[in-house]
């Protein structure tokens, strides 16, 4: 998608209103109470008592779902003018109908649980089709993994495939070894042209990305306590998005996995699944579920035992969040093989990230990783 025309999916329907739910549980952090989606948009109908995050990955559901724009749901004069997207549309309020139809089906029919969702019906069309296709019944199906991973018989222990991904990368006493690195390189999003970006890295977890646009800077951080992204308000429709529940929890994950020593202590409930294929490629498949309740499905290069995707899945009020980090060109810093290049999949975009020069064991000041003011 043109990244003019979805500026970010999350944004896609700033303002639709939808119904009151619970929060989407997560690890609790001493940060200061998150604002409210209420206390930050104006026009918020429905969608009230979660916080900003949260709200706007609702909204990347409902984007992708439809495959709608901002723009398409949204009366606006331009992409910076944010204060538009609390106009009410007929898509809005039609909208705002379908998403209690979908909880009331959820509440009467399933106990309540989230069985039905906007992807359910739509699934990437603007209107749900009711003439069953030809073409899809006798095509072969999709190569998409499920959510849930099923076991395999024989499949070795979870702790052998981390083992070996652990010498793969340098072996224990290397990365143990690497305290921090800072790498420089580009970031490529959408269609646009790759810009400078920045990297910080310090063990156990903290970790920021910051990429230098003609539109302002971006950056994704997570410091060991608190995650956020940032961006000039011209193209975000809040400058500081700070990160909640499962989608902080997510982040933690990935920012502990740049020194993966407590790989093995990082999920619960692991189970190994049957092999799958990436890039054409066989992989090990591991999942596991984060302290904080995320799901996270591991997939390990059987031949060279490295570390290649990442997929996690965040709940929130209307459907499932997937996020997904594809890992290559791995290379060795500091005695440690970290990847060079990682591209980031979500339900908004797809983002690569290369870096082209990396300093091991760099003195980085605390003040880097501190929480950015709202």
């Amino acid at each position: 998608m043109n990244r003019r025309s979805v500026t970010i999916a999350a944004a896609a329907a700033i303002v639709l209103s939808l119904t009151s739910v619970a929060g989407v549980r997560g690890q609790a952090s001493s940060a200061p109470r998150p604002p409210m989606a209420e206390e930050v948009f104006k026009n918020i109908q429905v969608l009230k008592g979660i916080p900003v995050d949260q709200f706007l990955g609702a909204m990347g559901v409902i984007a992708a779902a439809t495959a709608r724009g901002c723009s398409e749901c949204h009366r606006q004069d331009g992409p910076a003018d944010w204060t538009r997207y609390a106009d009410d549309t007929p898509m809005k309020q039609v909208t705002r109908q379908m998403l209690l139809m979908t909880q009331e089906i959820n509440r009467t029919h399933f106990g309540g649980r989230q069985v039905i969702t906007c992807y359910s019906c739509h699934r990437g069309m603007h209107r749900p089709k009711v003439t069953p296709s030809l073409v899809a019944l006798y095509s072969a199906p999709p190569d998409e993994p499920d959510d849930i991973v099923d076991p395999a018989p024989g499949a070795p222990p979870a702790d052998q495939i981390f083992d070996t991904y652990l010498a793969a990368i340098g072996g224990a006493v290397r990365i143990a070894a690497l305290t921090s690195f800072t790498g420089r390189g580009t970031y490529q999003a959408y269609d646009e042209d790759a810009v400078p970006l920045e990297v910080y890295a310090r063990a156990p977890n903290e970790r920021l990305s910051v990429w230098h646009t003609s539109f302002g800077d971006y950056a994704m951080g997570y410091n060991g306590r608190e995650g956020w992204i940032a961006a000039s308000q011209a193209e975000r429709p809040v400058p500081v998005e700070f990160l909640t529940g499962q989608e902080l929890d997510g982040r933690r994950l990935e920012a502990e996995l740049t020194f993966p020593t407590r790989i093995k202590q990082a999920l619960t409930a692991v189970r190994v699944g049957f092999p799958a294929s990436i890039n054409d490629r066989d992989a090990q498949v591991v999942q596991g579920t984060t302290a904080g309740g995320t799901l996270v499905t591991l997939y390990f290069d059987m031949e060279t035992g490295l570390l290649t995707r990442l997929m996690r899945y965040t709940d929130s009020p209307v459907g499932r969040i997937v996020t997904q980090y594809d890992y290559e060109d791995y290379r060795p810093v500091g005695g440690v093989r970290i990847p060079f290049k990682w591209t980031r999949t979500w339900l908004d975009g797809r983002s690569v990230f290369q870096l082209t020069e990396v300093q091991p064991n760099v003195i980085i000041p605390p003040a880097r990783f501190a929480r950015p003011a709202p």
